[in-house]
């Protein structure tokens, strides 16, 4: 008998190389995973136009969806991490050579809602003295999900008719201080000599910040209408086991150094074990995730994100299948 046909739009990452190539296939699931496009028009119409039933989506998105009572669920399944030390820009003329010359500061970012974005103001406030509202903020993108600014956060964003690049060139022409941006900017990869780093040495600084905070920050999570949920209740702890059979199979290739076109690709691959541990993808809600993941919720409440500070297991559905019978081995 055919499985039920459900939807997973989602980044081509190595680890749902698997569920992509239907080499794992979730019980009971008819599955159609969809990687072709770009992070952010995916949450849009995921989070706005509810297209898929199944997403990787911006956290900051999925906790002000959930919190203006969207129908949305969510699998702790983290397909995205990043640190983000090294994506605060700055014009090289700005003389900003410290976090806090942010202080009185024009700073653009895409949206205010972005996860990168949430987290890098979080992180400025907290490890570096420099409060959010203390900026200027400048967006650009409409959100993935509309919310009200809170009264006193000096934000606006620029025109409809304005171009997909335009806070990349006011960042070179000085128009703006600063730039936090989820991706690298093309002008920093061609070596304009206008546009530099807040964190020039930014790896080191981000290994001592997961020194101090054990944090390897969450980017996304996985979105499920909650109609599906309703109808299926079953499908939530089947996906999970199978993004992380799947995820089981990529490490175990990742292993091998002939795969990847690196010189050195093996020797990076044992510095992230020693640093970040045997498995910093790792999904559920272990200690480690409820640290990264109660930070944001804390980080979106204080800057007025959401109206209220949520339990993680409001947010995230119950995929346990019992005690020592979740972990899949090859």
């Amino acid at each position: 008998m055919a499985g039920i046909p459900l939807t997973l739009a989602c980044g081509d990452y190595e680890i749902i190389r698997a569920l992509k190539e239907g080499i794992v296939k979730p019980d009971g699931i008819d599955l159609t995973v969809l990687t072709a496009m770009d992070p952010s028009p995916r949450h849009w119409r995921f989070l706005r136009k509810q297209e898929y039933d199944m997403a990787e989506v911006s956290c900051s998105g999925y906790l002000a969806a959930r919190d203006q009572g969207l129908p949305f669920r969510a699998l702790p399944v983290f397909l995205h991490r990043r640190f983000r030390h090294g994506f605060i820009y700055t014009n090289s003329k700005a003389g900003i050579t410290s976090p806090k010359d942010l202080i009185g500061r024009r700073v653009g970012s895409k949206a205010f809602l972005f996860t990168a974005a949430l987290w890098l103001r979080g992180i400025l406030e907290h490890e570096y003295g420099v409060p959010h509202k203390s900026i200027e903020w400048v967006t650009e993108l409409d959100e993935d999900v509309e919310f009200t600014p809170p009264p006193d956060l000096k934000i606006s964003r620029l025109p409809h008719t304005s171009s997909n690049v335009e806070s990349e060139n006011m960042l070179v022409e000085g128009r703006l201080d600063a730039l936090i941006s989820p991706d690298l900017l093309k002008p920093l990869l061609a070596g304009d000599p206008r546009v530099g780093r807040l964190f020039p040495n930014y790896k080191e600084e981000e290994q001592r910040y997961y020194a101090r905070t054990g944090i390897f920050p969450i980017m996304h999570v996985l979105g499920i209408r909650e109609e599906i949920v309703q109808k299926y209740p079953w499908v939530p702890v089947n996906m999970y086991a199978a993004f992380n059979q799947s995820k089981a199979i990529a490490m175990k290739r990742m292993l091998n150094p002939r795969i990847v076109p690196l010189a050195w690709y093996r020797e990076a691959w044992e510095e992230q074990e020693a640093i970040l541990g045997a498995d910093p993808w790792e999904y559920g809600l272990g200690d480690r995730n409820r640290k990264n993941l109660n930070t944001l919720v804390g980080y979106s409440r204080e800057q007025g994100l959401i109206s209220r500070t949520p339990t993680l297991d409001e947010l995230f559905l119950d995929v346990s299948q019992g005690r020592k019978r979740e972990e899949y081995r090859i």
